[in-house]
């Protein structure tokens, strides 16, 4: 099995290939089929052709196939029946998308090149455009649970993806919905200002055959930072203590690695194998004067992979991982000499 399987598509469904099915694990079928011949077999005798969710089952996929073959998965194109089939991204928003609750601007959305899958408003009218997802904007969040304060407008620039991960770290989510957008409290927050800002709006094209949209690609033609083993995080072979680890990812790339969701833990722990110590540190600090751990990189500890509850009184305790097992965090002795991951921006 290789990525070019990937491309194996809705077009051209009418050959036949080999195929993998999904139940619990993948299952390489050494049987050429159309793409609904595999499709309905995998039915029959398994779940369903396989889809990929998660960075892990992209390896998990290459691992079943046990050869280098091109083989059918259970992803499709829709855009030949729907060509516009666009989804606000915060799926709580009571909002579905319509097109007449739309406010695009003319000729709008055209999708040059057929890779336009994310939006931006440009202001001052809110014009809706759709673009490419890699150029870097300002962005809009938006908070569920602060009816005072619904809404926070970044300065900062971003690509589509990284707004996204921002907004759900440090709100709820990318603003989604007309109805949003015309708050007069947002409206309030964007007088004045010029530019364009990304919103929670995106094409949603592809689809796995159980029926579940899909919008995380296995292949880097939407995101810049869609593999981001390769491009965010580098695996640093050395055993240093805390201090020299970060003084170390400071002085040659951004700074010690914080984990703020379950995506960027998968991440990690599939990196961390590849480390050859017990542990790898993280930028994970306990503070004596709060009597709590904290990321040395400003984000909230809300995503938590302790292998225990963490109580301590002694302040010279960081954060590290263990590269095997059930790669949990354990506290550990500043001191201490382990690899360590650097993020890169």
């Amino acid at each position: 099995f290789t990525l070019s399987s990937y491309f194996t598509l809705q077009t051209f469904q009418s050959q036949c290939s080999l195929f993998t099915c999904q139940h619990y694990k993948y299952h390489f079928i050494n049987q050429n089929k159309t793409w609904d011949e595999a499709k309905k077999y995998c039915r029959e005798k398994y779940t369903d052709l396989a889809s990929v969710y998660e960075e892990t089952d992209i390896n998990r996929l290459q691992t079943a196939s046990k050869q280098d073959k091109e083989a059918w998965i259970g992803l499709y194109n829709e855009s030949v029946t729907d060509p516009t089939k666009w989804k606000w991204h915060w799926s709580q928003a009571r909002e579905k998308y319509t097109k007449n609750q739309t406010n695009w601007k003319d000729e709008e959305p055209n999708n040059v090149g057929g890779r336009e899958y994310c939006v931006i408003v440009k202001a001052p009218k809110k014009y809706w455009v759709d673009i490419t997802c890699t150029p870097t904007h300002p962005f809009i969040c938006y908070n569920a649970t602060n009816s005072s304060d619904k809404f926070y407008v970044s300065e900062e620039q971003k690509n589509w993806l990284q707004a996204r991960r921002y907004c759900r770290d440090k709100h709820t989510d990318l603003v989604s919905g007309k109805t949003q957008l015309e708050d007069p409290q947002l409206t309030s927050k964007l007088q004045g200002k010029k530019g364009d800002h990304w919103i929670g709006l995106f094409r949603v094209t592809w689809r796995w055959s159980d029926g579940r949209s899909s919008f995380v690609r296995p292949w880097n033609l939407i995101f810049s930072d869609s593999q981001p083993d390769n491009k965010t995080l580098i695996l640093i072979n050395e055993n240093k203590t805390w201090e020299e680890a970060i003084n170390h990812c400071r002085e040659n790339y951004k700074d010690l690695i914080s984990i703020t969701d379950a995506e960027q833990q998968r991440w990690v722990q599939e990196r961390a194998k590849n480390a050859s110590s017990s542990h790898v540190w993280l930028a994970l600090r306990f503070t004596c004067i709060l009597e709590d751990w904290f990321w040395v990189t400003d984000e909230r500890v809300d995503c938590k992979n302790w292998a225990s509850q963490v109580k301590t009184d002694d302040c010279n305790m960081s954060g590290a991982m263990e590269t095997g097992g059930e790669h949990k965090w354990y506290k550990e002795d500043d001191m201490m000499k382990f690899n360590f991951f650097c993020s890169k921006f």
